[in-house]
């Protein structure tokens, strides 16, 4: 069986609407229909659209510290404001950027950026995205009478590399993490620490097709990806370690003399 990555063509929304009817519309507009074993794909904005997780800047109330770290970093005070309303912890920044944590996972901006938004408008991380890929699993075993797994996906710059790649800030019905540990590589070594990202894998793949433009397409059905379906439901913290264990992390913080 080969990987396919099917990008759905979906209206255009601007204000709060009711996910699930828009993911069915999306499938019947694009005659396309769920099968056992698919990977829906969903991007975290439109899921945010959806919940009406959109905040107009001129209604910020900013604070003395987002004044200063806006004069720090060249940054409008509202944005900032709202940046450190968003995120777990703030690590540092530069001209433009705070580097942060928000739900344990490290973004410049807190994931906020002002693209699919208009003028003074942003658009915010979902809320409850866990649940949200819960409900829209459920939803379309009960509709469509298939086993899916539910992605959602936002993209993220990498440390040192130029462009974005797609991440999976929630999921469920698909195991997210691969543990290889104990198993061998080609030359007959027990690998130590391996995990396999598989939510995060099929996150940017989809992401890859659905696009970061003008597409519109906020829907992916990634199909014969021979993922591990489960019907448990998956925690937020089996996709992120502590800032203590990140590689990342510990290795700036320490610092060589």
């Amino acid at each position: 069986m080969t990987l396919t990555v099917i990008p759905l063509k979906a209206k255009h929304q601007k204000s709060k609407f009711d996910l699930f009817d828009e993911i069915s519309n999306t499938f019947s507009n694009n005659r396309v229909l769920p099968q056992n074993g698919d990977v829906i794909v969903i991007s975290s904005k439109y899921v945010a659209n959806s919940q009406g997780r959109i905040l107009d800047t001129n209604s910020v109330i900013v604070s003395d510290y987002a004044n200063t770290l806006s004069k720090k970093f060249k940054m409008k005070s509202e944005f900032v404001e709202i940046v450190l309303r968003e995120s777990d912890e703030i690590f540092g920044g530069i001209s433009g950027f705070l580097i942060t944590s928000s739900d344990n996972i490290l973004a410049p901006n807190a994931g906020i950026d002002k693209s699919n938004s208009n003028g003074t408008k942003l658009i915010l991380y979902p809320e409850n995205p866990y649940q949200v890929a819960e409900n829209i699993k459920r939803k379309i075993f009960f509709n469509y009478s298939v086993n899916v797994g539910v992605v959602i996906v936002d993209s993220r710059l990498m440390p040192a590399r130029v462009g974005t790649i797609g991440i999976a800030i929630a999921c469920s019905g698909l195991e997210p993490v691969k543990d290889l540990r104990g198993q061998k590589d080609l030359d007959g070594n027990p690998l130590k620490v391996t995990f396999q990202a598989t939510a995060d894998n099929l996150a940017s793949i989809a992401n890859h097709k659905m696009g970061e433009g003008s597409e519109s397409q906020p829907i992916s059905i990634v199909r014969d990806s021979q993922c591990e379906l489960t019907s448990r439901k998956i925690s937020h913290t089996e996709m992120t370690i502590s800032h203590e264990q990140c590689v990342y992390v510990r290795g700036f913080s320490n610092k060589l003399n």
